[in-house]
């Protein structure tokens, strides 16, 4: 009996400390995403509006080619996440779109079907007076997007070049209830200011300034994986399956593949694989993690140049 209330006294005494440590982390964050208010004024891209909210689009270089970069789910801050990459790309016009949900974007309580987000994106570039063919960069879960964009609109997309993007057949196991539930048990960290954490500066791409990645951690903590970021995941199964009721058009696709560990799907490489031979496509394996266009910049951006001069030639 003794023993027994030893233990219960001890559990008590754990909660309360947890609790304590949890309410510390809640105050601290408050505080701290009232410091950095200021920083959310001044977003890095032109703000332009789409079905009557605000999306962030942010331009810069001059080029033949522009070269748009759509991130993966749930990143917190695209123009800051690919600009390790695009900052190697001299010679070309780079365009980052965040996404409603994403960035300085606002967050959108409705439907997110893949039709409806590529529709938002094409109109906020129209918006943002970007028109011509363009190179789709998409990493993650933007393939299934950049796919739809090049079935939909093929004298839109010059050619794709993937940075680790999904696949139709990545999703072919994809439990998109089981993903939720982590996303809502994320929301609950970014709520309680846990998610901070998370953000430290040796998680953040080593290429940005101190002040950016203060940005990014500002940003992470305000939407990261908000119900946009949720929407999108209920939206793929249906998305994957218009991809797959129609041909993927020929285009010059160049395709960059992580190791496939961090993505948490099975047989993501030879998924990679197998598209790239079906559709002729150029297939580079690096060996890093997920967030490719951070860890192999320099190999990226070299093989993106001589892309694009094959391109130059095959027009000659």
């Amino acid at each position: 009996m003794k023993a027994l209330k030893l233990i219960g006294k001890v559990l008590l005494v754990i909660l309360i400390v947890i609790v304590a440590a949890l309410l510390v982390v809640f105050i601290y964050n408050r505080v701290m995403m009232s410091k950095e208010s200021d920083l959310l004024e001044k977003p890095l891209g032109q703000m332009v509006e789409v079905d009557g909210h605000k999306m962030c689009v942010y331009t810069e270089g001059k080029g033949k080619y522009t070269l748009v970069f759509l991130s993966g789910s749930g990143t917190a801050s695209p123009i800051l996440d690919f600009k390790t990459l695009y900052s190697k790309l001299d010679g070309y016009r780079i365009v980052v779109i965040e996404k409603f949900g994403y960035g300085f974007s606002d967050v959108v309580d409705e439907e997110r079907s893949f039709d409806t987000i590529l529709r938002q994106d094409r109109m906020a570039l129209e918006k943002a007076g970007i028109s011509g063919k363009a190179i789709l960069c998409p990493h993650s879960m933007s393939g299934v997007e950049t796919l739809l964009w090049a079935q939909k609109y093929p004298d839109e997309v010059e050619a794709i070049v993937g940075l680790d993007m999904a696949l139709p057949r990545s999703y072919d196991e994809y439990d998109h209830k089981a993903t939720e539930r982590f996303e809502k048990f994320a929301a609950l960290g970014r709520e309680a200011g846990v998610i901070r954490f998370f953000y430290a500066d040796s998680t953040l791409p080593d290429s940005l300034t101190n002040e950016e990645k203060e940005l990014y951690r500002a940003i992470a903590c305000k939407k990261a994986v908000n119900v946009n970021i949720m929407y999108e995941g209920r939206a793929i199964p249906e998305a994957v399956k218009e991809i797959d009721g129609q041909p993927i058009p020929d285009i010059p696709i160049l395709m960059f593949a992580s190791d496939g560990k961090e993505t948490g799907f099975d047989k993501w490489v030879q998924i990679q694989k197998d598209f790239a031979k079906e559709h002729g496509a150029e297939l580079i394996e690096l060996d890093c993690g997920h967030y490719v266009h951070n860890e192999k910049a320099d190999e990226i951006s070299g093989k993106i140049k001589e892309f694009t001069d094959l391109l130059d030639a095959k027009k000659e």
